[in-house]
């Protein structure tokens, strides 16, 4: 990825991850369906707000088909749907839990992509890298055996859900291939994914009068609306853009630690031993990913002396047919 997209997958990391902090002090005060409705409440009036000032008439309106599947996918799939269901999936499954099923994301992407898309694969080194990951987020949030295996199944079965909802909708946005920009999408988008949440509310029996509107409850709620409701969907769906699903979902796996982290940092939690080997290992997955851009050949120390060549003709080749980091397309 280019230096735009790894900016793009940091931010989108760094404000997904705080959205965890963030979520659990806000779930004291707000019912989960309900907090995340109107947390896509706030976001849809600040994100379109935005786009009507920044943005001519042509650039709003969708013209192709494609603009109307991308919508669709970021609104009902991406964002609406896949909240609901890990907001309500929580309540049967620990947070451990949680975290390593939709960590499940970038293993399901793939699977997406080879059905429906033409120019995105996973290559052997990508299979290697992306087990690395799952095993260090598994470190990371450290469940026993008896919690992953025990516990409520239709909680894994909802969160799982979620997680094929967040995998099949990033993939049908890059096979739409919509002119509309990112942010327009969105912007179309969060209304899209507030009606769907504010019907899941209504339907389980939330309503207002049971919500503690407290300085922290406030916080809790601009940190998820804007924040991780526009900041965070904003770099996700540029990512998406620029890097393809695949390589996009691998941000799941640094969420968990940037949310652990922030736990330590915010809310005081510990840090194991155990924690710290799961940042490692989610490190080598990337490291074995990013490998592929390292020429061999210049790390040889005749490159260094004088009179030799610094390539060669076999390295010229492979450099010439280098497949992109742990990824081929057609």
């Amino acid at each position: 990825m280019d230096r735009r997209a790894i900016a793009f997958f940091v931010l989108a990391s760094l404000f997904f991850g705080g959205t965890f902090v963030a979520a659990k002090a806000g779930l004291e005060y707000f019912s989960p369906l309900l907090f995340v409705a109107i947390r896509f409440d706030v976001a849809a009036i600040v994100l379109l707000g935005y786009v009507l000032v920044t943005h001519s008439r042509e650039e709003l309106l969708p013209t192709t088909r494609g603009d109307l599947v991308g919508i669709f996918a970021t609104g009902a799939l991406v964002i609406g749907l896949t909240n609901a269901l890990l907001f309500v999936g929580q309540q049967y499954a620990t947070s451990a839990v949680a975290a390593i099923v939709f960590s499940l994301n970038p293993i399901l992407t793939p699977v997406f992509a080879a059905v429906l898309l033409s120019d995105e694969r996973l290559s052997l080194r990508g299979a290697v890298a992306m087990g690395l990951g799952l095993v260090g987020v598994a470190l990371v949030v450290g469940p026993d055996t008896a919690t992953l295996l025990g516990g409520d199944a239709l909680g894994r079965a909802i969160l799982f859900a979620g997680t094929v909802s967040a995998s099949l909708g990033a993939v049908l946005i890059r096979r739409a291939d919509a002119p509309l920009s990112s942010t327009v999408r969105i912007a179309w988008g969060l209304p899209l994914a507030a009606i769907l949440c504010h019907g899941f509310a209504r339907a389980a029996g939330e309503t207002t009068a049971a919500i503690a509107w407290t300085p922290a409850a406030l916080v809790a709620l601009g940190y998820v609306s804007i924040v991780a409701g526009v900041f965070a969907y904003i770099a996700y769906f540029a990512l998406l853009d620029e890097a393809g699903a695949i390589r996009s979902s691998l941000l799941f796996y640094v969420v968990p630690v940037v949310s652990t982290v922030g736990g330590w940092a915010i809310l005081g939690e510990r840090i194991e031993l155990v924690t710290v080997a799961g940042f490692l290992t989610i490190f080598a997955g990337f490291a074995v990913l990013g490998s592929a851009s390292i020429d061999l050949d210049d790390l040889d120390v005749r490159s260094k002396l004088p009179g030799v060549p610094t390539t060669s003709p076999a390295a010229e080749d492979r450099s010439a047919c280098e497949e992109p980091q742990g990824f081929r397309s057609d």
